[in-house]
């Protein structure tokens, strides 16, 4: 299994389009700049703030591990204890842990992925070629960086 499971670059389209629920949550729209893929995903805007416009660097990875080999997806806690070593949170300015809970096959070629990183929600909409490497139960990371 690979590690990194998706990576693209996405521009925000809208923030809240279903109203805003949270003080320091926004849910964003942003569509892919290069492939067809479109996310909804709630981020915390007090730590990192987002605007309409935005273009972002967005990684889905089973390790930080920079080798690709430690599968520490498994171990939330794994990311805290490096011990100086680089990993990929390094180049990125906002990380979540999360794991898969749902994956929605539509039938018309586009796959759903849903994913909860503590509470925070993420929904990868794009062909299913693009998301066949995920599957239910799956712990992961979640990477941003401007």
């Amino acid at each position: 299994m690979k590690n990194q499971l998706f990576q693209s670059t996405f521009e925000v389209k809208d923030m809240d389009p279903f109203g805003k629920k949270f003080d320091r949550v926004s849910r964003i729209r942003a569509e892919g700049q290069t492939l067809d893929v479109e996310v909804l995903l709630d981020v915390n805007t007090e730590i990192y703030p987002l605007e309409v416009g935005d273009k972002f660097a967005f990684l889905l990875a089973t390790t930080l591990s920079l080798d690709g080999l430690a599968g520490d997806a498994q171990n939330k806690e794994a990311w805290r204890d490096r011990s100086g070593e680089r990993t990929l949170a390094d180049d990125y300015d906002y990380v979540m842990y999360g794991k898969v809970y749902k994956f929605d096959d539509s039938g018309s070629g586009k796959v759903s992925v849903y994913a909860s990183f503590g509470g925070l929600l993420l929904c990868i909409t794009g062909d299913q070629r693009q998301m066949q490497d995920f599957d239910v139960g799956m712990n992961l990371y979640l990477l941003m960086k401007k």
